[in-house]
């Protein structure tokens, strides 16, 4: 009987860590095998997080083929524009995306290090990657979104504001925001490491992507908490405005406290309403 017994407890452990190993797996893809584009000065340095030096990288999660509903999301952590959050905001929102039938996908993008373009090549690479399996991943694609948070959050409005239409987002998912490059309310890390110490105003118009929505920009889904002293809720707001004002669906959320910096941290004390209202929103469109 006790054989019995350790034998089931044996198979059930083995059936849960395989089912864990199911719900969980991925797979890397490194997005410039020959040789990215441009530069940012650390070609041939050794990957390290502390100094925020990455070979950019997408890790790709997909749900049952017979559960893909033909979406994805392609996440972009925060980190300021000089290193990248990307597990509590990338990584460990894998399996939200797949239990709904949606393709998941964290690129590890490179800092800009004094070339503001390079993080943009990174997610536009991503993109064309991610179109170019499309049929192999069982994705549409015309279903494919952007998800940041914080800088992160910067980048993802940025491409889905400045973007040409072949590589331009179905819908943005943007947590607590950088959206403004304005002196006045801007994440002045985020603004420094993007685009230098002193950028024009001309510049910094380009980089504020309040000022550059438009009637084509996609759909969003914008979350932040009241209590953010680190990115000012204003971005989230200002944001909004600018889309509702060009009739573009927008749907914001401003939870009573968090802070900032939250992602999928069960210490976020509003995390169940969060993950509630992105589903709901997720469901209210085709």
């Amino acid at each position: 009987m006790l054989r019995f017994f350790m034998l089931c407890m044996v198979m059930s452990t083995l059936f849960i860590n395989n089912v864990f190993a199911q719900t969980n797996s991925y797979t890397d893809i490194y997005l410039w095998p020959n040789g990215a584009p441009n530069s940012n000065g650390t070609e041939g340095q050794t990957e390290d997080d502390k100094k925020g030096i990455f070979k950019p990288q997408m890790r790709v999660y997909l749900p049952d083929a017979g559960k893909s509903t033909g979406r994805a999301v392609i996440a972009l952590p925060g980190g300021g524009y000089s290193h990248l959050a990307y597990n509590h905001e990338g990584y460990d929102f894998a399996k939200f995306f797949t239990d709904q039938g949606i393709a998941f996908i964290v690129l590890k993008y490179r800092m800009p290090f004094g070339n503001k373009d390079v993080p943009f090549s990174d997610v536009i690479e991503a993109i064309r990657i991610t179109k170019t399996n499309a049929a192999k991943w069982f994705i549409n694609e015309n279903k494919i979104g952007i998800m940041g948070s914080s800088a992160g959050g910067h980048l993802a409005a940025t491409i889905a504001t400045k973007s040409e239409a072949a590589t331009k987002p179905a819908f943005q998912i943007l947590l607590y925001p950088v959206i403004t490059m304005d002196s006045t309310y801007t994440h002045k890390g985020s603004r420094r490491n993007l685009l230098g110490a002193n950028p024009t105003n001309e510049i910094s118009v380009a980089y504020s992507n309040e000022k550059q929505v438009t009637a084509t920009t996609p759909k969003a889904f914008i979350a932040f908490s009241d209590d953010d002293k680190v990115v000012l809720p204003t971005n989230g707001t200002n944001y909004y405005n600018a889309l509702h004002k060009a009739g573009v669906s927008a749907s914001l959320h401003i939870y009573p406290s968090g802070g900032h910096g939250w992602g999928f941290r069960d210490a976020f004390k509003y995390k169940d309403a969060f993950l509630k209202d992105l589903k709901d929103w997720l469901n209210s469109f085709e």
